[in-house]
């Protein structure tokens, strides 16, 4: 990843909404909000561990993507595994799910999978998919994507530790790029990441990868 120049002003901004149009959606991403339920927020410094550091909002230019060789492997491994693509539905399923993943939170545990999710998630603030993965009849990896006109947005993914060799996480990440790009998207967003190593540093790795500079300008990272 190229070295990132660090802009000295400070936003930390959010604002609260039911209901966003698509349009509407696509701006707020380009320019560096993300959002859990109505919540919506954008900030370009963090704490971690111990030190200060830059927030770079990601997205991946859908145009320049291309499968690694390691994603290849990961999509070719969970090839046995059946997906189911739907509007939003939280079921018991879902939330037990949700329980099992929770437990890597290191610190701030989300008390609900509704830290993230609204009460009518697909719908509210704006129409929004599950990526639902099987083994046989069992809920085995999820995630949930908010779908705007020319882009999508990842809200959160969870999966089974006990088939963390599956890379499951990753491997749900790809089925949302495969998803916007059959329905013609220009940019999948996936979070933010640090200007130093952190958690965060798998977002890093897709080809096609932006970055904001906070100044109105993705720049190729």
């Amino acid at each position: 990843m190229s070295e990132w120049t660090y802009k000295p002003f400070l936003i930390n901004e959010y604002f609260i909404t039911r209901k966003i149009t698509a349009e509407t959606l696509d701006s707020v991403l380009a320019n560096g909000w993300r959002h859990f339920g109505t919540y919506f927020f954008r900030y370009n410094v963090s704490f971690y561990q111990g030190q200060f550091c830059n927030v770079i909002p990601l997205r991946v230019d859908l145009q320049k993507f291309t499968l690694s060789k390691n994603q290849q492997k990961i999509w070719k491994k969970n090839q046995d595994l059946s997906v189911l693509v739907q509007p939003i539905q939280i079921t018991q399923n879902v939330l037990d799910l949700f329980e099992k993943h929770k437990v890597k939170f290191k610190a701030n545990m989300p008390e609900s999978i509704y830290t993230f999710l609204s009460t009518n998630p697909a719908k509210v603030p704006c129409p929004a998919i599950e990526v639902g993965v099987y083994q046989a009849d069992r809920l085995v990896a999820m995630s949930f994507l908010d779908v705007g006109k020319e882009a999508v947005s990842s809200v959160y993914g969870m999966y089974d530790f006990a088939l963390a060799n599956r890379s499951l996480g990753i491997y749900t990440m790809l089925l949302e790029i495969d998803f916007a790009v059959k329905t013609d998207c220009k940019y999948y967003y996936h979070g933010y990441c640090f200007d130093i190593p952190s958690f965060y540093d798998y977002k890093k790795k897709f080809k096609g990868l932006q970055g904001f500079d906070w100044q109105g300008s993705w720049n190729d990272l």
